[in-house]
């Protein structure tokens, strides 16, 4: 039986309403979870990695870094986007704590094609892990708005070692509407992406940050 819009958007009230019965001194995200069935991960043909562009946004901008020199340092400067030179991967390639806290701190990284052996030379063993791998541009690219402003409302989505999927769908001040439409979005990426599509979705679960998870009814 498919999923109703209808039963995600109680599921979106019921979780966000949980929240408030202890409030948070700061806006929560809004979670989905996508518990799969019958699925063989040990063969890699069934894992995958997807970006799905939520109709509605994060609710919260991203954070982006930018690894380059020259035209797209620049660009990425115009933007008020954090850039990461090709003299700073170097001194990152000597610190590993910090290589590891770019990692986190980042949501998202573009980066200027020239620079991507180093970048997985010395970041790769901390991105890869976190699908955090860069968005390449030319060395020339001079405009990054319109990739800035697609990232600013994409989740990254991955599918390796255990048969669920986590993301986020938005924010608890968002509209209940907003929300299960991006879930939709989410859910009909991921099914999409199954040999028998919905028929192996055993369960959905909508919560908050802090919050218990709510099941989306069929």
């Amino acid at each position: 039986m498919a999923f109703d819009r209808q039963k995600i958007v109680e599921a979106v009230k019921e979780a966000k309403a949980r929240a408030r019965a202890k409030p948070r001194h700061f806006t929560q995200t809004v979670e989905m979870a996508v518990n799969l069935k019958d699925i063989d991960l040990k063969r890699p043909e069934n894992r995958f990695k997807l970006e799905v562009v939520l109709p509605h946004g994060r609710g919260k901008e991203p954070k982006i870094a930018v690894i380059a020199d020259g035209a797209v340092a620049e660009a990425a400067k115009k933007l008020g986007l954090d850039v990461i030179s090709g003299e700073q991967l170097e001194e990152l390639a000597k610190n590993p704590r910090q290589a590891r806290k770019v990692a986190k701190n980042y949501d998202f990284f573009i980066a200027a094609a020239p620079l991507m052996p180093k970048i997985g030379r010395y970041l790769g063993r901390y991105l890869g892990p976190r699908n955090k791998m860069p968005v390449v541009v030319p060395p020339t690219m001079t405009n990054l708005e319109p990739i800035v402003n697609k990232l600013k409302r994409t989740v990254r989505i991955q599918l390796k070692n255990n048969p669920v999927v986590h993301t986020r769908i938005g924010t608890e001040e968002m509209d209940d509407e907003e929300l299960a439409e991006n879930a939709e979005a989410v859910l009909s990426s991921v099914i999409n992406k199954l040999e028998r599509g919905e028929n192996q979705v055993r369960s959905v679960y909508i919560k908050t940050t802090m919050g218990p998870a709510v099941k989306v009814e069929r």
